[in-house]
């Protein structure tokens, strides 16, 4: 634990019982439930059972703030194609706030500003969208599958367009 967070803490909210990495900051924190929604450098801590677990910026697909409660669609990687990482959707959850504070502003900010380019293909039928991944250099090449898309072809073109961007690059 280096000297400022010895003297002034982790800026984590009482109760919360996550273990912030050593560079990890706590930018804002909303009591949900019997947990907390800590949104750090790093990701997006949610509330669990029995303890909470962090989701990185670059697996927060969607999150959107309505009728005093945060909705959160969290992704999870589903394999590789090339260089590229293809993306699964969970169902999204729902973390009513009563005080929300910065929470709302904070999340929008991290997710908006971790994605470097999107774009959709229709031919396809896929999202490609370069994110930037908190504590890398560099960029990551996800890419989201339509529902009802025949994934494979998604993993064929996407494998083809991440060679295609390592080439600029490199």
């Amino acid at each position: 634990m280096g000297l400022f967070q010895r003297v002034f803490g982790s800026g984590a909210p009482e109760g919360f019982t996550g273990a912030l990495e050593a560079d990890e900051h706590v930018l804002a924190s909303a009591a949900a439930g019997s947990g907390w929604l800590v949104a750090t450098s790093h990701g997006l801590w949610l509330p669990g059972d029995p303890e909470p677990r962090r989701v990185g910026w670059h697996l927060v697909s969607k999150a959107t703030w309505s009728g005093g409660a945060l909705a959160v669609v969290e992704a999870v990687e589903d394999g590789t194609a090339g260089d590229a990482v293809v993306l699964r959707d969970l169902a999204p959850r729902r973390f009513p706030l009563e005080s929300p504070g910065k929470v709302p502003q904070v999340v929008h900010e991290r997710v908006t500003g971790s994605i470097r380019s999107r774009e959709h293909n229709a031919t396809v039928g896929a999202w490609f969208v370069q994110r930037k991944v908190a504590g890398r250099d560099g960029v990551v090449l996800q890419v989201r599958p339509d529902r009802g898309t025949d994934v494979e072809r998604v993993r064929e073109v996407a494998a083809s367009v991440a060679a295609k961007i390592g080439k600029l690059r490199g």
